[in-house]
């Protein structure tokens, strides 16, 4: 019996695109970090094709809006793409430094405590720092100083 082993592979990549992170497993097992890379690497190419087709939209949309009301809905309609597109250039950053973590092999652990973050709020928010405790604790501080 011979064995095709690119099968074997691809059958083990398609298994792999099935799984999700349990808490019955060991907590950032080599299979888990590569889960998240895996997700914030298809999060961070989605966001710069997206950058792309937006720079091709903006490139070839027509500036020649004879009305005012035209002329200033384009522009309102730019700026709040831009700001978008700005906002998702900060979150490369931080997709880069959640993938720099893994590397490092202090992804999921909380900056703050040491903790391991829970695998729901990873799963949520990929690219967290801080557990859901300490993000709470961060941001009452937050607003504690913002009101006074």
């Amino acid at each position: 019996m011979t064995i095709n082993v690119k099968s074997v592979k691809k059958a083990k990549v398609v298994a792999d695109q099935a799984y999700r992170p349990t808490e019955d497993e060991e907590f950032m097992s080599e299979r888990q970090r590569e889960y998240f890379r895996r997700r914030l690497l298809d999060w961070k190419d989605e966001i710069l094709r997206e950058s792309r087709e937006t720079l091709v939209a903006l490139q070839t949309e027509n500036e020649n809006h004879p009305d005012l009301a035209d002329r200033a809905s384009s522009e309102t309609d730019r700026a709040i793409e831009l700001r978008a597109r700005d906002r998702q250039r900060k979150l490369i950053s931080k997709i880069d430094s959640a993938m720099a973590r893994i590397d490092e092999g202090t992804y999921g652990y909380c900056e703050e405590t040491g903790e391991p973050i829970s695998l729901r709020r990873l799963e949520a928010r990929p690219i967290a720092t801080l557990s859901l405790e300490a993000q709470e604790r961060h941001e009452r501080n937050e607003k504690v100083h913002r009101d006074d």
